[in-house]
């Protein structure tokens, strides 16, 4: 399974700024945007393009590759992945938004489905938003889905990870491509990551 941690200053930054228990809601909405537009950057390098030409301010037409409209589409995994999807949204405009909403089991800490929401035709790319690849739970159900409605590249962008999330993405999941801004140490009982950064849903929209 193809793992990317990417290593750089600006994304060290963010996530040590996302860690503290000083940073409130607000600023954690903003670096989170922040971090998953440097993630896109990482996670769109395979992306294809159509070749064509653009016209210059000086009268020549200049080679130009463009990405093809709604590729790749872009699945936040609600409610803590709509946290990521400006960000990526910045990064690459033209992409649709499909939706997927999954409740964890608290007792078999499964995931299910509370809601769909994808194109009837989708391309054949595709970005799964998840702040904390945890148990990949989650990460497969939907990146099993996809691939089902004929996804041939998923991408999953996290801004951290466990290695237990990762090892079951890659032997349930290995086509799948995991991009993320850090690589923990582990699961504690309660199936958090450790050090990670507390509930990502909670630290973006509040308690409910």
């Amino acid at each position: 399974m193809p793992l990317t941690v990417v290593d750089h200053p600006l994304v060290s930054d963010r996530v040590a700024r996302l860690r503290s228990t000083t940073t409130a809601s607000a600023e954690f909405r903003r670096l989170t945007a922040e971090l998953s537009t440097f993630l896109a950057y990482e996670a769109a390098r395979t992306l294809p393009t159509v070749a064509g030409t653009v016209r210059t301010p000086l009268d020549v037409d200049a080679p130009a590759h463009r990405l093809p409209e709604r590729s790749p589409l872009l699945v936040p995994i609600l409610r803590a992945g709509l946290g990521l999807l400006d960000g990526v949204l910045a990064a690459i405009p033209s992409a649709e938004v499909g939706l997927v909403g999954l409740a964890r089991n608290e007792e078999t800490r499964e995931p299910e489905p509370y809601c769909l929401r994808l194109p009837a035709e989708l391309p054949s790319t595709a970005f799964v938003l998840d702040p904390m690849l945890a148990t990949g739970g989650s990460m497969i159900w939907t990146c099993r889905l996809l691939a089902e409605r004929g996804v041939r590249e998923i991408v999953a962008l996290c801004l951290i990870s466990a290695p237990e999330g990762v090892e079951r993405v890659a032997a349930e999941a290995p086509d799948v491509h995991v991009v993320t801004a850090a690589l923990d140490e582990r699961l504690n009982d309660l199936a958090f990551i450790v050090p990670g950064l507390g509930d990502a849903g909670d630290r973006l929209y509040g308690r409910v």
